[in-house]
């Protein structure tokens, strides 16, 4: 056998043992200070280096209001890699038929590097990202949910992503309970602590702009919805280099309330830092929540 096929039999070897990490439970290391973690009234459990911000979305399927959807996102950044889960009921076997139609936009996933597989009896589709930043996607359908688990930041070969794939568990409720909430950061920054204006980098001045990963929406208030307040808050705010979004102004506000479900908001935004020079850096962005009354 020649040199150049025995390179290229290694290479194929090791992306079978990447692949198969992912889809078999119990294969990959645990990093130090993973937990588990579950969401009461949900179906799964998973393992992450931290508590996840989590928000859930409630909205009625019918005019009697006997139905509910409902829809979860949760989501952690950790050492250059963002971790999210979404949750949906609302007809989960077609999701799972077409997953590509409720994956993110602008991520990269690919539809020709589609793998079935299948965790705890529960099928599923696997999907890995060309964008520069690497990821992996695994979208599931129980008989009530629709599941989402998505590593961005990272490809299949990391060992932190192989262990976050391998600790998903379908049917087990074990680990930590997730409440909405901001959850924790690995490298909490105190939100009344400003980052100096002279450390924060212009996204002009950057090798790589900040990238957003999971942006949840911003709800109305009751009182805005009973005085038909509509319009756009607009806030101006740094992304930090350890992943968390702080130094928030407010450019434009709105009443009853709904500036501060912007800033809620904007505070479990979910992003890969900008890079400069080979180092992770803080950059300004200004973000744009609308109100619209349908």
């Amino acid at each position: 056998m020649g040199y150049l096929n025995k390179i290229l039999l290694l290479c194929c070897a090791l992306l079978l043992v990447a692949v198969d990490a992912l889809a078999q439970p119990g294969m990959a290391q645990p990093p130090s200070g993973w937990q588990k973690y579950r969401v009461a009234g949900e179906e799964f459990s998973i393992a992450l280096p931290t508590l996840p911000a989590m928000t859930t979305y409630k909205t009625a399927r019918d005019a009697l209001n006997e139905r509910k959807r409902i829809r979860r996102d949760l989501g952690v950044y950790a050492d250059g890699v963002v971790y999210t889960i979404y949750c949906d009921n609302d007809d989960p076997q077609k999701g799972l038929k077409n997953p590509l139609e409720r994956l993110l936009l602008g991520q990269g996933w690919d539809p020709a590097t589609e793998q079935i597989v299948n965790r705890d009896g529960v099928p599923g589709k696997q999907y890995t990202s060309s964008h520069w930043a690497g990821g992996v996607i695994q979208a599931f359908a129980t008989k009530k949910h629709f599941y989402r688990i998505q590593a961005f930041g990272a490809t299949a070969a990391d060992p932190r992503v192989q262990y976050f794939f391998s600790s998903l568990t379908f049917g087990k409720f074990e680990g930590i309970e997730v409440s909405d909430g901001p959850g924790t950061p690995l490298e909490p920054i105190d939100g009344s602590v400003q980052i100096p204006a002279g450390s924060v980098v212009s996204n002009k001045s950057v090798d790589r702009k900040s990238l957003i990963v999971m942006k949840p929406e911003a709800s109305y208030t009751d009182q805005a919805r009973e005085k038909q307040v509509v319009g756009t808050v607009v806030l101006k705010v740094v992304f930090s280099a350890n992943g968390s979004v702080v130094n928030i102004e407010v450019i434009e506000g709105l009443p009853e309330g709904l500036t501060e479900q912007a800033i809620k908001a904007v505070k479990m935004i979910k992003f890969l830092p900008a890079l400069k020079d080979g180092k992770l850096v803080s950059t300004w962005m200004q973000l744009a929540y609308t109100f619209e009354l349908y």
